[in-house]
């Protein structure tokens, strides 16, 4: 029995909307032929299966074991084409492939009049929404139908295709070098999180400089300076200057409501842009911009003409409810947060197959930090498990080293202090391994180690010498990543001071008030 998740066909099929479902068999039955096609038969049979099964699919009678695995390659490409044929898949970038594709097929029928007419016509389509690599393809094939269509105005055809082809050549050549260096800043900030030291910072920035190609801001479109701002806002969170974060993701998000088009032809990048300015605007603690960002960006998701598809819908759940999250921390109102644990959970399940472990994993450790802040710490234990025995993540370390300090804490205000020492064992070697154990770490777990020979009339004084000793790293360039991930100093602040932390950091909020 193989696994739904392994199976790329039923998951494509379960992925279907009723309607979807309903124009691939009208797609199908265009033709009396395919009727009784066995493809038609397996798309409904794994259709009504709730797990994909091969065992049922053999005993169902409509195909052979030797024939399986080609019926269920030729029922993917059509139910592929079949999505391509939908309205709702039909955005710029499939109209423009669609029409080289009829110039191609003119071309090659020798009828290059009609053939450069459509290229002519789509080229500027392409220039006019960024869609710049076609363009080029476009330009490139446009060169040599006019090596073999003959005009008297071949001389001044042939200098301006020339120039079209070595203007889109270099602005695609730009956007090439700043994609790959945005995607490896990405990869490092995955793998690592932010810097740790200062070898990290010198080979971050050396990485960057190194990579960074030599532009004209004048001169570069749209889709340039995206990938330019992209480059710059990852380097900026890896090396924790979060005001240099929050600069250029305004930026980043300026272009899309400054070419509102852009945002339909480009939704992901749209969220995306405005999930990283919530998080630069979290990490630097500016609430009142927080929620008007967050408030005008749920906005254009709930508007008629922002696209509506799968990817789309995962995305915005992803971003909208993980800042949700942020701004309850940020405002310290940690209870009025939890209406959004079964949101989540919901939408988990409903988004598993396009969401990413990673993500996932972020979602369990904020609602971790969500009962933490209400003091509920056996259900804050119950979802930083499901990060510490999820034994398939190989992305961002640094998560899993909190989540393993923040489950100690909150087995030790739990009173679940029977297996602390076990506890702490584990987790100092898991830090060492992943070379995580900085000052901070190490000042908890010594602090936690300590605990059990520790005097009731002792303890707030212990507290106090914990809180001194951390206070310190609040500014420190790599060791206030630790406060990111769990406000220590509010949860000591909480003990010394006798009251809730939600409080403490309610009033801290307040306080900064901007």
């Amino acid at each position: 029995m193989t696994s739904a998740h392994k199976d790329a066909l039923f998951v494509l099929v379960k992925s279907l909307s009723k309607s979807e479902k309903r124009q691939f068999k009208l797609y199908v039955g265009r033709l009396g032929v395919n009727v009784d096609a066995k493809f038609l038969a397996l798309f409904n049979l794994l259709d009504r299966m709730k797990g994909y099964d091969e065992e049922v699919i053999l005993e169902s009678g409509i195909v052979k074991k030797s024939q399986l695995s080609n019926l269920k390659a030729h029922l993917y490409k059509q139910v592929l084409v079949s999505l391509r044929l939908n309205p709702v898949n039909q955005n710029i970038r499939i109209q423009l492939r669609e029409q080289l594709d009829f110039a191609t097929i003119l071309y090659q029928k020798g009828l290059y009049k009609q053939s450069l007419k459509i290229l002519d016509k789509v080229k500027g389509t392409a220039i006019e929404n960024e869609e710049k690599n076609i363009a080029y393809e476009i330009v490139e094939l446009e060169k040599i139908i006019e090596t073999q269509y003959i005009t008297r105005s071949i001389g001044d055809r042939a200098e301006e295709l020339s120039g079209q082809a070595q203007q889109l050549s270099e602005l695609n050549n730009v956007t090439s070098k700043l994609s790959n260096l945005s995607l490896q800043l990405y990869s490092m900030m995955l793998k690592m999180g932010y810097v740790r030291n200062d070898a990290d910072y010198r080979n971050v920035t050396a990485y960057f400089e190194t990579h960074l190609p030599v532009y004209q801001i004048d001169k570069l479109g749209f889709r340039e300076k995206l990938w330019l701002y992209k480059a710059h806002l990852w380097y900026s969170f890896l090396i924790q200057d979060f005001l240099s974060s929050y600069k250029y993701s305004s930026k980043w998000v300026d272009l899309f409501y400054e070419q509102p088009t852009m945002i339909n032809l480009n939704p992901v990048f749209f969220l995306k842009g405005n999930n990283y300015l919530l998080e630069s605007l979290f990490f630097v603690k500016y609430s009142s911009q927080f929620k008007l960002v967050l408030k005008r960006l749920e906005k254009v998701i709930a508007g008629k003409d922002f696209p509506k598809n799968d990817n789309v819908a995962s995305l915005s759940f992803l971003y909208v409810n993980a800042n949700k999250l942020n701004l309850h921390f940020l405002d310290g109102t940690f209870e009025k947060g939890l209406y959004l644990v079964k949101i989540v959970e919901y939408g988990i399940n409903k988004h598993r197959d396009t969401l990413d472990q990673h993500h996932i994993m972020l979602f369990y450790y904020k609602i971790a930090c969500l009962y933490f802040g209400i003091g509920d710490h056996k259900m804050c234990i119950q979802y930083l498990k499901k990060i510490i025995q999820n034994k398939s993540m190989k992305v961002r370390e640094d998560l899993m080293c909190f989540a393993r300090v923040l489950s100690l804490v909150a087995h030790y205000e739990a009173g679940m202090d029977y297996h602390l020492e076990v506890q702490l064992k584990s987790t100092y070697k898991f830090l060492l391994k992943m070379n995580e154990l900085h000052a901070v770490q190490k000042e908890m777990i010594k602090f936690l180690r300590k605990m059990g020979s520790i005097y009731p009339h002792d303890l707030r004084a212990a507290f106090q010498e914990l809180y001194d000793r951390l206070k310190v790293y609040e500014d420190h360039p790599y060791e206030k990543r630790a406060f990111l991930y769990l406000d220590i100093l509010s949860w000591l602040e909480s003990h010394l001071e006798g009251r809730p932390v939600a409080e403490i950091i309610r009033e801290k909020a307040l306080a900064i008030t901007r």
